[in-house]
Formats: C-alpha cells, sequence, structure tokens
C-alpha cells in the first residue's frame, strides 16, 4: 500500500512517500503500525487530532475501512486563507 505524508508530517518522518505491507484492516490500525516502524513515525502520529487522513483521494476517519485501498495520506487540517 502507498502512504503518503504531507506538510510537518513529511519532516517529521523523513519522506513524502513509503510502500508498506500491512495486515490492517483500519487507517486506526495503519497508524499503530505504523507508529511502531520508528521513534519518527511514532513522533509524527503523537496527537491524533492534529492528523486527517484520506484512503484513495477520499477524506476518512480513523475507524474507516482499508479494504481494497491502494493509497493512504495522512496531513494536517487544511485552513483556508
Amino acid at each position: 500500500m502507498d502512504i503518503r505524508y504531507f506538510a510537518w508530517m513529511r519532516e517529521r518522518i523523513g519522506t513524502g512517500h513509503e510502500t508498506v505491507e500491512t495486515q490492517a484492516g483500519t487507517v486506526a490500525e495503519l497508524i499503530e503500525e505504523l507508529r511502531a516502524r520508528s521513534e519518527a513515525h511514532d513522533f509524527a502520529f503523537s496527537d491524533l487530532s492534529a492528523i486527517r487522513a484520506a484512503v484513495d483521494q477520499d477524506l476518512v476517519e480513523f475507524d474507516a475501512a482499508l479494504t481494497g485501498a491502494r493509497e493512504v495520506a495522512f496531513f494536517p487540517p487544511m485552513t483556508g486563507g
């Protein structure tokens, strides 16, 4: 599965993209797997209230299923300006 990171998440993890093998059934389970990958991942996901997720470019909640998903993106909340 392709994982994409944007904004400060990319900076904290050190990459904007990685491909992972996962058994996660939901976005929340995927986050737990990613947090275990490194201290940088753990730090990036330490405040889930500051993170949004999209599965195959559709904004989702963390309890969303990953069945058939090709891409998950993580990013901070968007603001207008």
